[in-house]
């Protein structure tokens, strides 16, 4: 789609291990940047809707573990297929805000269910944060188009030795650690801010 990428890795990916992937979550593009980044055979966590998409939606229902956001019987059985794929050895993709938010929120509020998955199967967490795919592929028609994808795969987060007590801390010290990246990037946030000034 005429964009290039970049990406900036503090520490890289061991093909033979499980990891937990979380990321900022923007638009569509956002999985086609994790799908590039991760070495490892990879599930996603997704909407249902979204497979109603042309094109899109007939390789998106292939990769994806959806979910009905509005079923709680749903989001229990996602959580029972994730630990599946991960005791198989595949890593699972989760964006854990749950939704794409309105574009003029930095970073919308952390669902607690990929950080239970990674405590209790004791597999690192890996933060990645999306710079630029909000403003290239923009919801406003006026706005966006092929750009440089800027991305980084932060340190990863252990959870070894960690119980299902310390979700809480666990999510909202990655919460903290992608929002200071996004809140400290000023293309960022210069986009953000001028969607939050169009919205009033």
């Amino acid at each position: 789609m005429g964009c290039r990428i970049s990406i900036q890795k503090e520490e890289e990916i061991d093909r033979d291990k499980s990891y937990v992937f979380c990321a900022n979550h923007t638009s569509f593009f956002d999985i086609w940047l994790m799908a590039i980044m991760s070495k490892n055979p990879i599930v996603f966590v997704g909407k249902k809707e979204l497979v109603k998409i042309p094109v899109f939606g007939f390789f998106y229902k292939r990769v994806v573990i959806m979910v009905d956001r509005g079923s709680a019987n749903s989001r229990r059985k996602v959580y029972g297929l994730a630990k599946k794929r991960l005791k198989n050895g595949t890593s699972v993709a989760i964006y854990p805000e749950g939704l794409v938010p309105d574009e003029e929120v930095v970073l919308a509020p952390f669902k607690n269910g990929a950080f239970s998955l990674a405590i209790e199967h004791q597999i690192p967490i890996v933060p990645q944060v999306y710079y630029d795919c909000k403003s290239s592929f923009s919801w406003n028609v006026f706005r966006g188009g092929p750009k440089k994808l800027r991305a980084k795969q932060c340190k990863f987060i252990s959870t070894e030795g960690l119980s299902l007590e310390d979700r809480i801390p666990l999510k909202n010290k990655i919460f903290d650690l992608i929002y200071n990246e996004l809140i400290n990037d000023e293309k960022y946030m210069k986009y953000t801010l001028a969607a939050k000034k169009d919205e009033q």
